[in-house]
Parts: C-alpha cells; structure tokens; sequence
C-alpha cells in the first residue's frame, strides 16, 4: 500500500506531505501518526532513540500526557529526491506546573518508495511563555480547554 504523495518530492508535494504531518499531530491521535511511518521506522527525538511503529504510539502517548493543549505548525524548508527538512512551532501547557511553552525545532524526514517516513530525526528547545505571548491557533485550543478536552 501507498501513501501519496511519493518521492521523488517537488516543491507541492513536499508542501502536501507537510501539511498532512502538521494535521496529524494536531490530532493528537498516537494511532493514526504511526500509520505515517515504516513499521521499523527509526527516530531520534530529542535525546531519545527508538524504533518502530509500537514505539512511536508509546512516546507520543506520554508526550501528550505531560504536553497539554498542543498545537503545532510546521514549514517546509527543504527538500530533495525522498527527503524533507521542516522548521517547526508548537505549543503546550505543561500538565504538572501550568507553564505555557513554545517549542521551535527542526525534522529531517527520509521516505520509503511507498511515501512512508522511514527516519525521523528531531531537535527542538522549550521556551517558557506566558498564556497571553500564545499566538499558534488560540482559538481552537481555547474551545478545548473549555470544553474540558485535555490533550
């Protein structure tokens, strides 16, 4: 099976398969991301190395546990025959003290011939920011934390 749009990437189908990374985390659904990659997909988050599809649902379950309130925006900042490189924002309430973070980081991306993500490799630094400096998609995070949807 295949998830278009597939490498070799141009300047559209690269901005496709970014948006589409950008919609799936903001769902904050572990599930459907891992679908996203290959089922030994390699990633490097941070300062944690791990492997597979299993993997990723557990790390992003307890990041969404500590990270509440997510929103993310990605853009696309270069790309090649099956790579992706993406700047990124998001940000989060940390579920134990309260403190409002933006975090700015940078993805390298590999695919397989299928448009799966085979490699995932991330750096990002946490900004502490007060509720009001919130400026990625205020409104929709506000409806959830009023509708007492937790992240």
């Amino acid at each position: 099976m295949q998830r278009p749009p597939l490498p070799p990437f141009n300047y559209e189908s690269a901005r496709t398969k970014v948006q589409a990374a950008e919609d799936a985390w903001n769902s904050r659904d572990p599930a459907r991301i891992a679908q996203a990659y290959t089922p030994d997909s390699i990633w490097r988050n941070r300062d944690q190395f791990f492997q597979g599809r299993e993997a990723i649902e557990i790390f992003l379950k307890d990041k969404w546990k500590k990270e509440l309130h997510y929103r993310l925006m990605k853009e696309l900042w270069a790309y090649s025959d099956n790579r992706i490189s993406v700047r990124f924002e998001y940000e989060w309430q940390h579920a134990e003290t309260g403190q409002w973070f933006r975090t700015h980081g940078n993805e390298h991306w590999e695919f397989d011939a299928d448009g799966y993500m085979q490699r995932r490799d991330m750096s990002a630094n946490d900004i502490p920011i007060t509720s009001c400096d919130r400026r990625i998609d205020r409104e929709t995070t506000k409806s959830s934390s009023e509708s007492g949807a937790l992240a």
